[in-house]
C-alpha cells in the first residue's frame, strides 16, 4: 500500500446524500462499505467529519446567530455524525470504532488524546473525530489537517460530495472549468482555488502533508488511492501541476 493510515475528511453533505438536511440511508451505506473496504485491507482508517447536513453557516446568518455561538452549535452537530457513523459501522460489523471529542462528553464518546488515539488506531480501530478541535471561527478543513499531523497519518482524503476534484473554476458556474490531476499547494493558495478553506493547504503545506480531493460517489475510492491510483486531484509539494 502507498498510504497505510490515512484521515478520511467527510462533509456533512456526504451523510445527507440527496437530502438538503439529515442523513440518507443510501448514503450511509455507502461510507460504510467504502470504510470497511479500506479496513479489511488492513488501512488504519481515521475519519474526520462536518455538520453542515445539521446546522449551516448560513442558517446562523438568517436567525442572526452570532459566529461563535453558531460555531459551537455546528461543532455538537458534528459529534452527532460521529456518534451515527459509529453505529452504521458497528452494524455493519465493526466493532472497534472510537468517537473521540475535542469538545468533552465523556458520557457518550471518548475526549481526544493525541497518543491514545494513535494507540487505538495501531489496533486496529476505526477512530472518528469530532468536535473539530474545539473552538469557533475554524470549518473542519483545518481540523483535519491538523488531526492527520497529530495522528501521524500518511494522507488526508477530502472526499467531496458532488465534486470529483480541484478545478480552474467553479464547474457550476463556468462550464469551461477544467479538473486538475496533480497541484502544488502554491498554486491551490496563490490562485485561491475554494475547494477547501485556505488555511486547511497552508497547514499541509507547512508539514508536507499530501491530500488527495475526489467524490466518495466512485466506487472503492479510499482503496483505490492507497494503492496509489490517482483519483480525483492530488495535491502535494513535490507535484507538477498537470490538468486532466
Amino acid at each position: 500500500m502507498k498510504y497505510n493510515r490515512i484521515l478520511l475528511k467527510l462533509s456533512g453533505g456526504a451523510l445527507s446524500g440527496q437530502k438538503s438536511f439529515g442523513f440518507e440511508k443510501e448514503a450511509l451505506e455507502n461510507i460504510t462499505e467504502e470504510v470497511i473496504k479500506a479496513v479489511n485491507a488492513g488501512i488504519q482508517v481515521a475519519i474526520l467529519v462536518g455538520g453542515g447536513n445539521i446546522f449551516r453557516g448560513r442558517t446562523a446568518e438568517d436567525w442572526n446567530i452570532e459566529r461563535a455561538e453558531a460555531d459551537n452549535i455546528g461543532m455538537l452537530a458534528t459529534i452527532i455524525n460521529s456518534l451515527t457513523l459509529r453505529g452504521a459501522l458497528n452494524s455493519k460489523g465493526i466493532e472497534d470504532v472510537r468517537v473521540m471529542t475535542a469538545i468533552p462528553i465523556n458520557s457518550v464518546a471518548e475526549p481526544y488524546i493525541r497518543l491514545k488515539a494513535i494507540n487505538h488506531l495501531n489496533k486496529g480501530a476505526v477512530v472518528i473525530f469530532g468536535g473539530g478541535i474545539g473552538q469557533p471561527f475554524v470549518t473542519t478543513d483545518y481540523p483535519s489537517v491538523q488531526r492527520a499531523l497529530e495522528i501521524k497519518a500518511d494522507v488526508v482524503l477530502m472526499a467531496k460530495h458532488g465534486t470529483d476534484g480541484v478545478y480552474t473554476d467553479n464547474p457550476a458556474k463556468n462550464p469551461n472549468a477544467k479538473r486538475y490531476k496533480t497541484i502544488q499547494y502554491d498554486d491551490v493558495i496563490k490562485n485561491d482555488l475554494q475547494v477547501a478553506d485556505q488555511s486547511s493547504f497552508i497547514l499541509a503545506k507547512d508539514y508536507k502533508m499530501p491530500m488527495y480531493v475526489f467524490d466518495f460517489k466512485e466506487k472503492d475510492s479510499i482503496l483505490k488511492i492507497c494503492e496509489g491510483q490517482n483519483i480525483g486531484t492530488f495535491i502535494g509539494e513535490n507535484c507538477k501541476t498537470e490538468l486532466y
